[in-house]
């Protein structure tokens, strides 16, 4: 059984765009709602959607019972040190509940209804290779195809996916609250989705741990006030 993970990113979406176009067989598609995707992301997978339709393919949405801030801050643990502590907090580096949680757990719950032998198709670019996990379920068709960053997102423009304008200030297209994402994909989210930034304050003083081990998003704020006021 041939299955395709979906982020609603320029990689997933090109290698599902490319495997339609080579006649590859694709049993599944899943996407995994978190519920922390950019807006843009939903008629995005509603674009794919109409395009893969003729095609007899459809999107699965899976999605958790819980949601992203149920974890975030009424989680409870029963076990070790973090015992009857309220909420996950922020994700690290070291733990990626959400990722955990929201995605993995979802995915792996729901293969586990088929007995046949499943092959996963990860949207992993050619220029990534740190990102490759070596699991012998996933197959990573573009780096066979030997499609870069780039590539993907050039490929997805040339069939009409513009994204609703995700990359024109982005890099990625992941949750738009992730604490990991790099500090110029946070000025970016400062810049250009004012509301989301507001929403991002609030979740930071919510949580029980700090949004990074650097910065607060309240922080962040000063930060990039001093940046572009000193730049006028």
């Amino acid at each position: 059984m041939n299955i395709v993970s979906l982020s609603g990113g320029k990689d997933s979406t090109a290698m599902l765009l490319m495997m339609v176009e080579k006649g590859i067989k694709i049993d599944k598609i899943l996407f995994c709602y978190t519920g922390k995707e950019f807006p843009e992301v939903y008629p995005h997978l509603q674009q794919i959607q109409d395009y893969i339709k003729p095609y007899g393919l459809e999107i699965t949405v899976l999605k958790s019972d819980k949601s992203y801030d149920w974890y975030m801050y009424e989680y409870k643990s029963k076990y070790g040190k973090n015992k009857d502590k309220k909420g996950l907090g922020w994700a690290s580096f070291k733990v990626r509940w959400c990722t955990g949680y929201l995605k993995t757990a979802i995915i792996n719950n729901y293969l586990s209804q088929f007995k046949e032998p499943i092959y996963e198709y990860v949207g992993i670019a050619y220029d990534e290779p740190q990102r490759i996990k070596n699991y012998k379920n996933h197959i990573y068709p573009l780096v066979e195809w030997k499609m870069t960053e780039r590539d993907c997102l050039d490929y997805c423009y040339s069939k009409g996916f513009d994204f609703f304008g995700i990359y024109k200030h982005r890099k990625r297209a992941s949750c738009w609250c992730c604490p990991l994402q790099n500090l110029k994909s946070l000025e970016t989210l400062y810049l250009y989705n004012k509301d989301l930034w507001e929403e991002l304050k609030l979740m930071d003083k919510k949580s029980n741990n700090q949004f990074r081990f650097d910065y607060s998003v309240e922080e962040l704020e000063e930060k990039f006030k001093k940046k572009f006021e000193g730049a006028s």
